[in-house]
């Protein structure tokens, strides 16, 4: 029986999604869960429910620094229980085959350079937006294995710190923490909007959808919210673009659900930052994976990594 298949890990700040993954990058199975205390057990039992003679290798993206020698997460801001846990040694012992891992942002890259809107492109960035801000680069057609950390690009010197221990990084203003966390405080200081009655009364209970929705009903604070929180993006697009000069920035995660808002704000400050001979020439598209991102691209990695060694 052939190992024609692998198990994509994505673990982020909000979800943990496993699936099973075929050499041409079509998801079989796959289950979602939100990210809990109990990391460790629900990663091993999603794995087992996946698993067969049939799977080459584990491929686990996960938010954070990842030591690829040592095959460990060296630093998770959002996610600092999965630092103190050894991944890879857990599941080569329960599972008996190759286990990777990488940065989730990166995964999700390879996995649009693999099955998704990344196929027809020599080099391009991904930016994952959601709990946080991750990054992915492609440079001919080659993930490139640098860490990416581009939510923690300081966009605003003088700005508020950051859980890595920085000062005005970038998923501090354009993240969805970002979003819910000023939400609830111009909430707080007694700020008029339909979000109140979303809330319930329990501002913390907010989630982007409620943002989305409210927004979309002309709601002035949730309009205010995207709309800024899709500037700062927009200068961070402005640095990439004037740095990298990629052929395209792929949008992945869920706030690409305000693309009406927050990307288009985004473009639009990109466009005014960037170097207008650079930035005309960049293309700036949704992921065509979506949330499956991470999870093809840890299991196409798998691929990648016993092709090499054949």
């Amino acid at each position: 029986m052939g190992r024609k298949y692998a198990i994509g890990i994505d673990l982020g700040g909000t979800n943990l999604r496993i699936g099973l993954i075929s050499q041409h990058g079509e998801i079989k199975k796959k289950t979602k869960e939100p990210t809990s205390e109990a990391l460790l057990e629900s990663i091993l039992a999603g794995t087992g429910d996946l698993f067969s003679e049939e799977v080459a290798g584990i491929g686990v993206g996960v938010a954070g620094l990842i030591g690829r020698k040592e095959k460990k997460v060296l630093i998770s801001p959002n996610l600092h229980i999965v630092e103190k846990i050894d991944l890879v040694g857990a599941l080569e012992e329960r599972f008996g085959i190759p286990v990777l891992i990488e940065n989730d942002a990166n995964a999700a890259a390879f996995g649009e350079l693999w099955a998704g809107a990344g196929r027809g492109l020599a080099n391009f960035v991904l930016l994952t937006l959601g709990t946080g801000i991750g990054g992915g680069i492609v440079y001919e057609r080659r993930l490139l294995g640098v860490s990416a950390e581009i939510g923690h690009m300081s966009i605003n010197a003088d700005g508020e710190k950051c859980s890595c221990g920085n000062y005005g990084c970038l998923e501090l203003y354009a993240s969805v923490r970002a979003i819910l966390s000023r939400a609830s405080s111009a909430l707080e200081a007694g700020r008029e909007s339909i979000l109140r009655e979303y809330s319930g009364g329990n501002f913390y209970k907010l989630t982007t959808e409620d943002v989305y929705r409210a927004a979309f009903d002309g709601d002035s604070l949730a309009r205010e919210l995207l709309k800024n929180a899709g500037r700062y993006l927009g200068i961070g697009i402005a640095n990439i673009v004037n740095l990298m000069s990629p052929e395209a920035v792929i949008l992945a995660g869920g706030l690409t659900g305000a693309w009406d808002l927050y990307v288009q704000e985004a473009m639009k400050e990109a466009s005014r930052r960037a170097l207008k001979e650079l930035i005309d020439k960049v293309k700036i598209i949704p992921s065509f994976l979506k949330d499956d991102a991470g999870v093809i691209g840890a299991a196409g990695l798998v691929f990648h990594a016993i092709n090499r060694s054949a």
